[in-house]
């Protein structure tokens, strides 16, 4: 688009279905490959990305013709069509419905990379449940428990 100039930081996370720890070590290297290819496929940038066992967090700097909504669709339908073929589990994998978006300013971005790209210490302290109402809670994002992920605590 000739004269169209944008700066769209993203934060999606979703998580794996039934919020089980599906997403071992040695898969986790492969998938964020996968994933990465499917955002510069859709014309936007992988700013980091870490798949924890049971959820995933992605930054993307966002092309401006797409949707949030759009983008987290489709890493989420491709990943796991991807993971189902190559047949990592026994049963079929899924991600949960829905998933969290957040938007930040260029001075934040190294934050949240550094945030994103330290997941492991993070959760030694916090559960993702945790962290996720946390983020909620500080962008104050106003939500119901009812539509909120399926916890299994």
């Amino acid at each position: 688009m000739a004269n169209t100039y944008s700066q769209i930081y993203i934060q999606i996370i979703f998580s794996v279905k039934y919020w089980e720890n599906l997403i071992k070590e040695k898969y986790r290297d492969e998938l964020e490959k996968y994933i990465t290819g499917i955002v510069k496929n859709m014309n936007s940038k992988l700013l980091a990305i870490y798949c924890n066992p049971d959820h995933t967090h992605v930054l993307i700097g966002l092309d401006p013709t797409i949707s949030a909504s759009e983008i987290a669709r489709v890493i989420k339908a491709s990943s796991s069509k991807w993971v189902n073929q190559n047949n990592w589990f026994q049963d079929k994998f899924k991600w949960q419905n829905g998933f969290g978006v957040f938007s930040y300013s260029r001075s934040q971005i190294d934050t949240v990379i550094n945030y994103i790209l330290n997941q492991t210490e993070h959760h030694k302290k916090k559960s993702f449940k945790e962290e996720y109402l946390e983020i909620l809670n500080k962008l104050d994002i106003k939500y119901n428990d009812e539509y909120l992920f399926e916890w299994f605590e």
